[in-house]
């Protein structure tokens, strides 16, 4: 019969992967419990939200095991208060953790268009509700910092928490991290009249202060256009991948023409163009009208070398649940092969982006 001595004892064995030293020495252990063959682990950490709890559960589970093979060993976490914590990060030399050190991003999609109106919001949060779906953990960074839309159209009024590690997103009805300039003004409808400088440096701080966490796919709504911003995304944040939007007149096909020329000199992949507004169904005999003329996207997405990943329609019933908050009710049937051919397309070496410290 294994006691709770013999696995503290057995503590001793497990190494912290970052400081190397074992967790009984560093003074981490709690609390060990037995009864019957159901083992209970305490471990102190100087922050819960940090990148290696994963590693730590797994290191204590399999050193424990190894002394009977049929314990279930269950380890949980508490946080160390600050005055501990600051003695902790004394003795080990330590300093606390950053957001940018538990994010854990697999995934930047960045939603690219020329011009404004055509839709990339719309296509940024339809993209996302559309991961989400397949049970993927989604997160929405809106980067038009002088005209946000995704809190609106989510439904988010909330301000940011904030927490040690930096600003806590705010999660929509179905999970969906979402930060967006417009959820820390004190109105909604106050304008941001800010330079080139300043709309960078926020930029930034959306990706290296918010504790993002674990994310398959962080989608990035960039403003339209070549300007400061768009290019700040493309020069400072790991993108896996450009999403084009498009609308069928051949004004759009030209300001969409030098979007693409701008991710294809700063080396970012296309993963191909969308066009929006393409036509409207008739709601009597079901007939589609193009309503701005013939389609471009096939020869514009030949013209530039990508896939076309699909073509949306003008939906009066998409424009109530944007107004509403309400996108994640939407049915979104014409997004779905959209989504799918994203994911497929989406680079097969998946990378993390995180810092240690």
């Amino acid at each position: 019969m294994v006691t709770e001595e013999q696995l503290y004892q057995h503590l001793h064995t497990v190494i912290h992967p970052e400081i190397k030293q074992d967790l009984v020495g560093l003074n981490l252990i709690r609390e060990v419990t037995i009864q019957d063959n159901a083992v209970r682990v305490v471990v102190a950490v100087p922050f819960l939200e940090i990148p290696i709890k994963d590693d730590l559960t797994r290191s204590i589970q399999e050193a424990l095991v190894s002394l009977d093979a049929h314990l279930k060993v269950q380890v949980d976490f508490v946080e160390m208060g600050q005055q501990e914590r600051a003695a902790f990060m004394a003795q080990t030399g330590g300093t606390p953790p950053t957001a940018q050190a538990v994010n854990k991003i697999t995934h930047v999609i960045a939603v690219l268009s020329g011009k404004g109106g055509v839709g990339k919001s719309l296509v940024t949060a339809l993209l996302a509700v559309a991961l989400q779906r397949r049970g993927l953990r989604v997160g929405v960074l809106d980067a038009d910092i002088t005209g946000p839309s995704q809190p609106m159209m989510f439904g988010l009024h909330e301000n940011p928490l904030m927490s040690p590690l930096g600003i806590q997103p705010v999660k929509t009805q179905t999970g969906i991290k979402v930060m967006s300039i417009n959820l820390l003004l004190p109105n909604e409808d106050q304008a941001v009249v800010w330079r080139g400088p300043l709309i960078s440096k926020a930029i930034k701080q959306f990706w290296n202060d918010v504790v993002w966490g674990d994310l398959d796919y962080l989608v990035v709504d960039l403003p339209p256009g070549t300007s400061d911003a768009s290019l700040t995304v493309m020069q400072s944040i790991p993108l896996s991948g450009v999403v084009l939007v498009t609308s069928p007149q051949d004004l759009a096909g030209m300001v969409v023409r030098k979007a693409a020329g701008m991710a294809q000199q700063l080396g970012a992949p296309i993963l191909g163009l969308i066009e929006n507004m393409s036509y409207i169904l008739c709601p009597k005999c079901g007939e589609r009208i193009e309503v701005f003329g013939p389609s471009q996207g096939g020869a514009m997405a030949e013209r530039l070398d990508v896939p076309l990943l699909g073509r949306i329609p003008l939906d009066p019933e998409l424009a109530l649940h944007c107004d509403g908050g309400r996108i994640e009710a939407y049915d979104a049937a014409d997004f779905v092969p959209i989504a799918d051919s994203i994911i497929e397309r989406s680079p097969a070496l998946q990378k993390t982006y995180k810092r240690r410290v």
